[in-house]
């Protein structure tokens, strides 16, 4: 036998399941199987206008209704993706997402292809709609649940952290997008944070947490620094998170 460090065993591990159809439902969203006739028109609405949007994306912006609707429809029958529409309370869809390079036999699933109108943006339900989607693959038994984002995102890189993604790391010239050179920010939840986490998530969720008018008392990202592991170095130059590293808050055995 070995005396060299080989990792955690896993005993008794039972894959999770794909997502599947069933809706997601919170207080103020719903997060719902990509319907391109339930969906369409009001995704296609929210972002008309707003092509800046997609500059991230592999796709370019929509000049009408009809490309867009196809766009969805192929989208929502991709074996490898499970796309969803972001909706708010009264089933509007307001954004699109996907769980994605899901591999149930480690217990890794991705949450990608996220596009959420300027009127969703910065808003409560978008928000609780991204954690309804990771509170249900942790909930299932995944143990790793990860966010990849074009580098130059900072946005999206920003956002992450404010969920409570851990940094990963850089790899660069990952992929070409649209004619360009991509470097890929990574981050990922791990099991044994999700705990934490979704007790950060349900404090910031707390109705008593919003004044008259909507706005927060307690912003997420107070509640959920205190669990990452790694801070990205741009946001946390930007936004002044505590600068962390992997040795000054290592992470628990592997449950």
């Amino acid at each position: 036998m070995s005396d060299r460090p080989l990792g955690p065993v896993i005993d008794n591990w039972i894959p999770p399941p794909l997502p599947g159809p069933p809706s997601l439902i919170g207080r103020w969203s719903r997060v719902e199987p990509l319907n391109a006739a339930r969906h369409g028109q009001a995704l296609y609405n929210a972002l008309a206008g707003h092509d800046w949007v997609f500059d991230y994306l592999s796709e370019r912006p929509f000049s009408d209704p009809g490309s867009y609707g196809a766009f969805l429809s192929d989208a929502a029958a991709r074996p490898d993706f499970r796309f969803v529409a972001l909706c708010d309370a009264s089933g509007t869809a307001f954004g699109l997402a996907s769980y994605m390079r899901m591999s149930p036999d480690v217990g890794v699933i991705e949450v990608g292809n996220i596009c959420i109108a300027p009127s969703g943006q910065k808003s409560t339900k978008a928000t609780e709609a991204l954690f309804l989607m990771m509170k249900w693959a942790f909930d299932v038994g995944y143990r790793r649940y990860e966010w990849k984002c074009n580098a130059l995102n900072v946005p999206s890189r920003r956002a992450a952290q404010r969920l409570g993604f851990s940094y990963d790391g850089l790899f660069r010239k990952a992929t070409i997008v649209k004619g360009r050179s991509r470097d890929t920010a990574w981050f990922s939840i791990i099991n044994d944070e999700w705990p934490d986490l979704c007790k950060a998530f349900t404090h910031w969720l707390d109705p008593t947490n919003f004044t008259a008018d909507g706005s927060q008392i307690e912003r997420l990202s107070a509640l959920t620094s205190p669990f990452l592991v790694v801070c990205d170095p741009i946001v946390s130059r930007n936004d002044h998170y505590p600068e962390k590293t992997y040795f000054q808050n290592k992470p628990k055995a592997d449950r």
